[in-house]
């Protein structure tokens, strides 16, 4: 597709313009940057805590539907994205306005942040338990000055060499934490039927299949990675790269692991991120806290990337403030580490589940907007997207947008068993309110009349 937008040469790590074709990564480097994504504890993490809660068999099925879903929508996005180089912030403005586009960018840059937040203080604690001489605030410093150092760089010159390298490191560190685990003795088959006292529920795949979908926001970090990559590449990203192989390792790979790791070295009190880290200290000593390192480091590199690039969108697009990349990778530390200093992880993830929701919402609209062809029919080949071009508000996906995310919040907050329909009814709302929306829309839903009439 034809992308109507002027190109500049500002080093703004593209967080305001199209990757051009000459900008674009061959396939290894992209895969290098984008793989950090795959090593998070995390992952891990919420596996073993949906297995304790509703049974490794019903997980693992959840796993897998996961994977089916991320796999086949990524295939559209990537397809998409690929042919046009258009970041979730410029995209956005096609869907809402420039204005309406700006509430994309404010959630995505927001949940990074939480992402980075969370991530950076398993390294810390990490870094505290082994060297209590490191005062925890002090860890916490430490963690948000380098990660803030790494993303000065960008995804093409540093973070895919990077992450390549310390990749390698990653896979050995998971291997040697199981392999330490089987060696400490102990039932390990148990991790098979690993499940709450009364048995697993009948329908709790369901439960984690949907609890999968609370991190649709990996379809957006796959936006805005994926418009590097090359169109002779396509088939490559949209299968590999960003498809089944990557999430099959991410999830159920790492899952297994997770769930493993957390039947055999299972002590008393909740199932955390950081009861997971203290585990691997324990079981793996300094090579514990290096894997944890690795592990952290390389996916708050994709934190730390898109909350400054769509920072930088946000704040150039609202307030008009053309500052640079690395200006914004600071003020994102800034909010990190003070973030850290205080009490707000209930408060964060009552704001994630709640982000959640508008997140599957995006996708479903932009998906439903990538394979109708309404939007072509109009425009031909070309896509508008200049801020000065498009309307302010694009009634069309807006009203898509807040109506299925009012709708998933209600379901969200009605609790119990509706509340698993939450984020599953609002991504089929949002793609059906805005299909609908499409079949009424006319040139000046998306342009000014000023365009429409020319």
């Amino acid at each position: 597709m034809e992308l109507n937008a002027i190109q500049d040469g500002s080093d703004d790590g593209y967080a305001t313009r199209a990757v051009p074709a000459n900008a674009r990564m061959s396939k290894w480097s992209l895969t290098m940057a984008w793989w950090a994504t795959c090593s998070a504890m995390f992952w891990l993490v919420v596996s073993a805590t949906l297995a304790i809660n509703f049974g490794t068999v019903n997980t693992l099925i959840g796993l897998g539907l996961s994977v089916v879903f991320y796999s086949l929508i990524n295939k559209v996005i990537v397809r998409y994205v690929v042919s046009n180089g258009l970041s979730v912030a410029l995209f956005s403005r096609v869907l809402f306005g420039s204005v309406g586009a700006a509430l994309a960018t404010l959630i995505f840059f927001a949940t990074a942040i939480y992402y980075a937040l969370f991530e950076g203080s398993v390294i810390a604690v990490a870094i505290n338990a082994y060297f209590p001489a490191i005062s925890v605030k002090l860890a916490y410093l430490i963690v948000v000055v380098y990660s803030v150092l790494l993303v000065f760089g960008s995804v093409q010159t540093w973070l895919d060499k990077f992450n390549g390298a310390l990749l390698p490191f990653y896979l050995l560190g998971l291997i040697a934490a199981v392999v330490l685990a089987l060696m400490s003795g102990g039932d390990h088959t148990a991790w098979i039927h690993l499940g709450p006292a009364g048995g697993a529920p009948t329908y709790g795949w369901w439960n984690c299949f949907t609890a999968f979908m609370g991190v649709w926001i990996m379809m957006m970090y796959t936006w805005d990675y994926a418009r590097f990559g090359r169109q002779s590449d396509t088939r490559y990203h949209e299968n590999f790269n960003f498809g089944w192989s990557f999430y099959t390792f991410t999830f159920v790979i790492n899952g297994i692991a997770g769930i493993f790791l957390a039947s055999t070295l299972a002590g008393s009190g909740a199932l955390s991120e950081v009861s997971v880290v203290f585990a691997l200290l324990k079981l793996m000593g300094f090579a514990g806290l290096l894997f944890v390192w690795v592990s952290q480091t390389r996916i708050n590199t994709a934190n730390f990337y898109l909350a400054s690039t769509n920072m930088h969108s946000f704040f150039t697009a609202v307030f008009g403030l053309h500052l640079p990349k690395f200006f914004w990778s600071v003020v994102a530390g800034v909010i990190v580490y003070f973030l850290m200093l205080t009490n707000v992880f209930s408060f964060i993830l009552q704001a994630l589940a709640f982000q959640g929701i508008f997140v599957v919402a995006w996708v479903g609209i932009a998906v439903m907007h990538i394979v109708s062809p309404h939007y072509e029919a109009i425009f031909g080949k070309q896509i508008e997207y200049r801020s000065e071009r498009v309307v302010a508000f694009n009634p069309c996906g807006l009203v898509a947008w807040l109506a299925s995310s009012a709708l998933g919040i209600a379901l969200l907050e009605a609790g119990g068993t509706t509340a698993t329909f939450s984020a599953p009814a609002a991504a089929v709302a949002s793609a059906i309110i805005y299909r609908i929306g499409l079949s009424l829309a006319s040139k000046r839903s998306f342009v000014r009349e000023l365009v429409a009439s020319e």
